[in-house]
């Protein structure tokens, strides 16, 4: 078993007995899914809506090479600057080039989990750049010294208790003080920084090739603020975000915002073109969008699990996951947590150190029946799992263990060979593998099969 397969075991062993915790997540939880069930109302057909919206995202991914070139034709075409990231080295190297040309010493950033993929924040903290987060989960996360807990709702593990907790011992804010005075407190921290920031930084929701742009969704506006007062915009986006055509928005955004957060349409939607133009009077003098690579064309090579790069990241599939619900999103030590962060870690990070999260799975395939792509998700675990064997990335003793599991599986003669005397004394060599609060069944004497025979030849 590898180091991060070690420590996973480990803190879902923890974290799933850990009764605040779980209290807290299913509170937060309830409210999300009853929010979803009155956001999905809008839908007259979500079958089709979802249909349509793993269509337009199938051929963005199929044909990604010449969306990104058309992409990057039509938004250079207004003046903006676009930069090729093969892994998050090159992009942050990139990063820190452009930050240093503007003697940047502070900037602002709305929520990005690319940026967090890359590793953004303690980057710049090393190149003496103060990063500051503007979501106001990600501002709490941050605060406490944490990484986002969930990829829609970063401080989802926190009540509203301990945040007044934290802010009281950060800031000297009143103790036990309500969510409403923490977002005042923070908007009046925020206003400062929006407006001496030196550079703004988004992630993108979507890039859509056919105008060269980069389509942003929140419902704070910080995103909006990040881009408007700093006079250089660099946003960092995955490859993956294409879309063939801004039209494909009236079919996404409804899709992200319900199944992200229950609303029929996300607060602030913003398209971004390039830099100001001189008819405008706020916006970003220069404006960059940095394309990241970083183990995506590599999971496109990949001719079944490629369908996950359709994902738009609305974290429905974490939601809906029993895994994720009990074990919460710090335990999986990823930048993407739950079903569709154990389909892409190991191909992003790499089988030797992540291919235990595949097998994080119980196979029920609620991910698959609430993603709004369409996307497979508990079949690609599966295909997860078969290439971490075929790719000699188990154990020996995971090898031939599996390798006699399946002949006696296959055997009715071979699982009724030993009695369940001798079964129980083997059994004592699992003491423990459920973990010191459960115990393994007592197997029965004789088998099913057998008492079943036994019975008829009575009867």
């Amino acid at each position: 078993m590898s180091k991060n397969a070690k420590i996973f075991t480990k803190e879902s062993r923890r974290v799933s007995f850990d009764l605040r915790h779980r209290g807290t997540i299913k509170f937060n939880m309830t409210r999300y899914d009853n929010a979803v069930e009155k956001g999905k109302m809008q839908y007259s057909d979500l079958e089709l809506a979802k249909l349509r919206g793993s269509e337009i995202k199938k051929e963005a991914i199929k044909n990604l090479d010449k969306y990104l070139l058309q992409f990057e034709e039509k938004f250079t075409a207004r003046g903006g600057k676009v930069i090729w990231a093969d892994n998050q080295d090159q992009a942050m190297e990139s990063v820190i080039e452009i930050l240093q040309k503007a003697n940047t010493k502070m900037i602002v950033k709305s929520k990005s989990m690319t940026t967090e993929e890359i590793n953004f924040n303690e980057v710049l903290e090393k190149n003496n750049v103060e990063s500051v987060e503007t979501d106001l989960g990600e501002y709490i996360v941050q605060v406490a010294g944490e990484r986002p807990y969930h990829i829609v709702t970063p401080a989802m593990h926190k009540s509203k208790e301990d945040v007044a907790e934290l802010f009281h011992e950060k800031f000297n804010t009143p103790e036990g003080s309500s969510p409403e005075y923490i977002t005042n407190y923070v908007r009046e921290v925020l206003r400062t920084k929006f407006t001496t920031a030196d550079v703004g930084i988004t992630g993108g929701n979507f890039l859509i090739a056919d105008i060269g742009a980069v389509a942003v969704t929140e419902n704070e506006g910080n995103a909006l603020m990040s881009t408007s007062f700093p006079k250089t915009h660099i946003a960092i986006v995955g490859i993956e975000k294409m879309i063939p055509s801004f039209k494909d928005l009236h079919t996404l955004w409804p899709l992200l915002s319900t199944h992200g957060t229950g609303q029929k349409i996300t607060a602030y939607n913003s398209i971004f073109t390039g830099a100001k133009t001189p008819e405008e009077i706020d916006g970003p003098e220069e404006m960059y969008v940095i394309l990241l690579d970083n183990g995506r064309t590599d999971l496109l090579a990949e001719e079944e699990q490629n369908q996950a790069l359709n994902c738009i990241r609305c974290g429905a599939c974490l939601n809906a996951c029993p895994v994720y619900r009990n074990i919460g999103g710090y335990t999986y030590e990823s930048t993407y947590s739950g079903p569709i962060g154990s389909v892409i870690t190991p191909h992003y990070k790499g089988f030797d150190k992540y291919k235990h999260l595949s097998f994080a799975c119980t196979i029920c395939g609620k991910c698959t029946e609430v993603c709004p792509e369409k996307i497979d998700l508990h079949n690609l675990l599966l295909l997860n799992r078969r290439d971490a064997i075929d790719k000699n990335k188990t154990s020996l003793l995971w090898d031939f263990g599996m390798m006699g599991y399946e002949k006696a599986m296959l055997n009715r003669n071979l699982l009724d060979l030993t009695g369940g005397g001798i079964k129980n004394a083997f059994a004592v060599f699992g003491k423990g593998m459920w973990g010191k609060h459960r115990d393994l069944p007592h197997i029965a004497k004789k088998s099913f099969a057998q008492q079943w025979k036994e019975k008829n030849k009575k009867n």
